[in-house]
C-alpha cells in the first residue's frame, strides 16, 4: 500500500500541556495525563489541524483501556454496571502511544474515513 500521507514526522515536541506531533497533512495535538509515558498513552483527547485550516477533535481509547474501563465500572451504576461503552467523539485503537495514534490519523486521512470519524469544531 503505498502512502500520499508522510509517515514520519517533520516536529515534535511540548507545548506544555500539549504534545503536539506535526505530519505533512495535518497537526495533532495530545493533551497526555501528567507525566503520562507517551509510548504508553490508552485514553486521550488529540485534536487535530488539517491543511485547509479545519480542525477535530477525537478521544482515542486503546481496547485493553475500554476493557479496563468496563470491568471498572462492573457493579456500579456506571454505563450499566460496566455492560457498555460508549462517547461520541470515541476512536478505539488496538496498541498504545502517541506514534501509533498519530499513525492511524495519517491512515483515516490518507483512506477518507477521517471526517466520519472525528468531530468537527465550529468556531463560533
Amino acid at each position: 500500500m503505498s502512502r500520499s500521507t508522510s509517515s514520519e514526522p517533520i516536529e515534535r515536541g511540548w507545548d506544555e500541556p500539549w504534545y503536539r506531533v506535526c505530519m505533512e497533512d495535518f497537526e495533532a495535538s495530545f493533551l497526555p495525563s501528567d507525566g503520562e509515558d507517551l509510548d504508553e498513552v490508552c485514553n486521550v483527547d488529540v485534536f487535530v489541524t488539517l491543511k485547509d485550516g479545519s480542525r477535530w477533535t477525537a478521544t482515542v481509547f486503546t481496547v485493553v483501556e475500554v476493557e479496563r474501563l468496563m470491568k471498572l465500572w462492573a457493579g456500579t451504576d456506571e454505563a450499566l454496571g460496566g455492560r457498555y461503552f460508549w462517547v461520541s467523539d470515541g476512536l478505539i485503537v488496538r496498541d498504545p502511544g502517541v506514534d501509533n495514534m498519530t499513525a492511524v490519523i495519517a491512515g483515516l486521512i490518507e483512506n477518507g474515513e477521517f471526517s466520519e470519524i472525528f468531530q468537527r469544531v465550529i468556531n463560533n
